[in-house]
């Protein structure tokens, strides 16, 4: 029995990827912005992009390109990525979420004027599953992709797959246009070679083109004067730039010289001054600590109690003084904003810390805490993070060694689970609060942190619940219980959600932060 999906289930949240560092370079105020023409914007954002090729890109500048150039089956309105609308397609679901049918609707067409079919939807996804290397490759993981006919395509999973409308509103599943990126060198058996075409020239249906691509420098966009979707630009030229600094931004934003900066800091934009505006929201991603439950690695400090007293130790308020505009405290491993996040985060109360220190057998061993120092997220620095986590500690009778590194080094120290005490963040792959299950035992996260499934054999049957559920509501009840027992016996301290500030000169709208996309551009206009 089919049900009419339009609006699909409660997928609460925000994306925010776990991205490394971008190109350097491209510093220059005077990259070819032209940002006298009266019909062109310039943008400045420090790189996070590889590619155009929407089948490898997975990084957040590479996906608000990719936004620009193509559409997805699905897609979200606005900043607003809590419920998935239609976007290239119309979509039903059978009770099991397990069958999906999707209808192209609005007869689109790609930029060489020939129309979107579902053949073109079939070759991209299927590509993609057929490129073991790319980025993307997981999303589709377990997925049965068919045409029906020039309109219709089904969608089968090996397991209940709810928030796969909110997997496929994912820019690096952009549709291509079959017949030019076949022509070449595109294929769904592996042997794919379509990426150095598809840096030089687009093959999509998005309102804008690829004109060129510098991926040390800038990137320009021109409009797409075949589309015709709801999504019109209000540019007909757009002037990406790569420049690393804030302070570079910045003063590219108040000399007139960008129209939209993308990274300022939270002091930065606390005194922006006349003409020039900002918004600053939450990001999605959560900065947290985690508490190694391997005694191999954490010895006697293996002990859930401990990370309750850090938990009840810690002053929120203080830290959030460190995060800046737009930032939040972290109400649990599902931040703010999603499905099943908790209303209020934990508060600190020392004489709860002060038990469960008794509790875990704590009489004054050194926590040597691990973290990266040289990757800020949502302009938090951990350096100074980690030092007033430290100081607090203290205070609560908990000795802190810090051990920073860079964040090279230590990205392979948390991942292969050798971290006894660390300082790190997660970011969803996307807009669903599924991505958060992995902190549970057994699981992803929860094994970086050493913590098997038979430690906790009832939030692992939370978290599986969770993942198989197929009501609406009984799945959000799941995602809050499992959200609730997580701050309750698990092995993490979840801390602060960053805030995310998009800076504009004042004749600029529409510069809207997303976390799946980062931007939409084709939003963005003149004021009024």
């Amino acid at each position: 029995m089919m049900s009419p999906r339009s609006t699909s289930f409660i997928a609460l949240g925000a994306v925010a990827l776990l991205a490394l560092a971008g190109c350097s370079g491209g510093n220059s105020a005077n990259n070819g912005g032209d940002s006298a023409a009266g019909d062109s914007l310039v943008i400045d954002t420090a790189f996070t992009v590889e590619t155009a090729d929407p089948g490898h890109t997975y990084d957040p500048t590479g996906n608000m390109l990719a936004k620009a150039l193509y559409e997805t089956l699905v897609d979200f309105e606005g900043s607003d990525v809590s419920t998935p609308v239609p976007g290239l397609a119309s979509w039903e679901q059978n009770d099991a979420a397990t069958e999906f049918t999707f209808t192209l609707e609005g007869d689109r067409v790609f930029s060489d004027g020939t129309p979107v079919e579902a053949k073109d939807v079939v070759f991209t996804l299927q590509r993609i599953q057929g490129m073991a290397d790319a980025k993307p490759n997981f999303l589709l993981a377990g997925v049965t992709i068919a045409e029906v006919d020039e309109k219709t395509i089904t969608f089968t999973t090996e397991t209940p797959l709810l928030q796969l409308p909110a997997i496929l509103a994912n820019p690096a599943l952009g549709i291509v246009n079959s017949d030019v990126v076949i022509e070449n060198g595109g294929s769904i058996d592996g042997s794919d070679s379509a990426q150095k075409f598809l840096d030089g020239e687009s093959a999509g249906s998005g309102p804008f083109t690829l004109d060129t691509l510098d991926l040390a420098s800038q990137i320009v966009l021109t409009k797409n004067d075949e589309y015709n979707g709801d999504e019109e630009a209000g540019y007909s030229r757009v002037v990406i730039r790569n420049v690393t600094e804030s302070a570079t931004q910045l003063a590219n934003l108040k000399g007139g010289d960008s129209m939209v900066a993308m990274d300022l800091n939270g002091d930065q934009v606390a005194n922006l001054g006349g003409g020039l505006q900002v918004e600053s929201v939450p990001s999605g991603q959560t900065i947290f600590l985690l508490l190694n439950q391997s005694e191999a690695v954490a010895g006697e400090l293996a002990n859930v109690k401990l990370a309750e007293a850090i938990r009840y130790a810690l002053d929120y308020d203080a830290l959030l003084e460190l995060a800046g505009a737009g930032a939040v405290q972290a109400t649990g491993v599902i931040p703010p904003g999603f499905e099943g996040a908790l209303d209020g985060g934990i508060e600190q109360d020392l004489g709860k810390a002060e038990a469960a220190l008794a509790a875990a057998g704590y009489t004054g061993q050194t926590l040597k805490l691990q973290f990266p120092n040289d990757y800020p997220v949502g302009g938090v620095e951990f350096t100074p993070l980690a030092e007033r986590v430290q100081a607090q500690l203290a205070d609560a009778g908990i000795t802190v060694e810090l051990a920073p590194a860079p964040f090279a080094t230590e990205l392979d120290a948390y991942v292969n689970g050798t971290e006894g005490f660390g300082l790190w963040f997660w970011g969803p792959d996307y807009a669903d609060s599924a991505n958060f299950l992995p902190f549970g035992p057994g699981l992803k996260v929860g094994l970086r942190s050493g913590w098997a499934a038979e430690a906790n054999p009832t939030i692992a049957g939370i978290a599986a619940e969770a993942a198989s559920a197929t009501d609406p509501a009984q799945r959000t009840s799941a995602f809050t219980e499992f959200a609730e027992a997580m701050q309750a016996e698990g092995p993490f301290v979840p801390l602060i959600v960053p805030g995310r500030n998009i800076s504009t000169a004042d004749d600029v709208s529409g510069a809207v932060y997303n976390s799946v996309w980062e931007m939409d551009i084709a939003e963005i206009a003149p004021a009024g």
